[in-house]
């Protein structure tokens, strides 16, 4: 890569803006697995569908590096908030603090996947770059419009370990947390999965899947076989589960519709049937070596359905494509019972306040010795067999 002098960097109101491919060669290059989530598609159906922009909370600010040919080098997904909802990297009580202290929280820049509590890449570099340098740029430039707009600091959020040290490095805090993921030993069914587990986990997952079953039909739909009226129906499911959980679901109905036609073999639609009626479903994205479970609802109660199609047929999926884990979404220790292992996540945060600064950074530091000693002990206390490796 060139002179970092004669890098420039540009700010983007809007995705469509950016050339899809150019994107696309940094997003996913084929050197790496594909994540859809970063996506140009993906973050475009979320502009397109208007759940991201004016009203939602979320006001694309996306950084472009431009190289002296003009080639792109570089770009992050960068949002301009006016709340912190659809994070899952909770900031509220240090909002709070900053508000009662006589300053302003919001806005701030957020640095990830709306919505999306997916680990991965989140400054991503064209190959072939100096991906350090790339990345302490852009960093650079995060916190530079940041000052720009008067935002209080700049987050990025579900970013890779590698990431998380080289940029904290740069003087931006580190914080850790916590998700559950399925991996893959190189199973043959789900059956072997099953053989690593104690003898008292694995009756109880038979049972639960066997109740999960019992009267009810379950389908996959994916690619070109989905159509409008499976969006609809499953969209049902999803208000369903977002006005009990969040108050207000985050995704519209349109969003779906721009996904399916622009990444249909990436999505992976699971539904339940009980005497015709469908009665629950749920949707995955499918990346190059990993099932992502994202959204899952029912409008009539089932035993362990949950489970059944956003766990095991997660896993059974896995298995049968030959991936490498499966990822069914932030929280939940009622997934480790089911082969789920806990596994850190990481997110960075820059705040100009000092005072801010350094009471969250004493707060980090005693989180992150907390978190990791909870994965310990979780990891210890997993369903499978003591004498073979998890």
């Amino acid at each position: 890569m060139g002179d970092a002098e004669q890098m420039i960097v540009k700010v983007a109101g809007r995705i469509e803006t950016i050339a899809a491919d150019a994107w696309d060669a940094c997003a996913n290059p084929e050197t790496l697995a594909y994540n859809p989530f970063v996506s140009h598609a993906f973050l475009h159906a979320l502009e397109q569908s208007g759940s991201v922009g004016d009203g939602t909370g979320w006001h694309p600010q996306h950084l472009v590096l431009e190289g002296p040919n003009g080639a792109i080098a570089g770009v992050m997904p960068l949002y301009l908030k006016t709340d912190s909802h659809g994070e899952y990297v909770f900031d509220h009580a240090w909002a709070d603090a900053l508000e009662r202290a006589g300053g302003h929280y919001y806005p701030k820049l957020q640095c990830s996947v709306p919505f999306t509590p997916v680990p991965g890449r989140r400054i991503l570099v064209r190959p072939g770059q100096d991906e350090a340098q790339v990345e302490h740029i852009l960093a650079a430039a995060a916190v530079a419009v940041s000052e720009r707009v008067e935002a209080s600091s700049v987050h990025v959020t579900f970013l890779t370990e590698g990431e998380w040290r080289r940029l904290g490095e740069t003087g931006f805090l580190q914080r850790t947390g916590q998700q559950f993921h399925w991996t893959n030993a190189g199973y043959a069914t789900f059956d072997d999965f099953l053989a690593t587990l104690s003898s008292r986990k694995r009756k109880a997952i038979r049972k639960e899947r066997a109740e999960a079953q019992a009267g009810v039909e379950i389908v996959s739909v994916t690619g070109h076989d989905i159509t409008d009226a499976h969006w609809d129906a499953f969209f049902d499911f999803y208000i369903d589960t977002g006005l009990r959980k969040w108050g207000r679901p985050y995704l519209n109905r349109e969003f779906f519709s721009f996904l399916g036609a622009a990444l249909a073999d990436r999505c992976l639609l699971m539904f339940a049937s009980e005497g015709g009626d469908l009665i629950a479903g749920a949707l995955h994205l499918i990346g190059g070596d990993c099932l992502y479970g994202r959204y899952w609802g029912e409008t009539r109660h089932h035993p362990f359905l949950h489970f059944e199609l956003c766990y095991y047929r997660a896993i059974d999926y896995a298995i049968a494509h030959g991936l490498a884990r499966a990822e069914a979404g932030a929280q939940g220790g009622h997934k480790l019972a089911r082969g789920y292992l806990p596994e850190t996540t990481y997110s960075l945060h820059w705040i100009a306040d000092p005072r801010l600064e350094a009471a969250v950074a004493r707060y980090l530091a005693e989180e992150r010795r907390e978190i990791q000693t909870v994965k310990a002990v979780l990891r210890d206390r997993g369903p499978y067999k003591k004498d073979e490796p998890a």
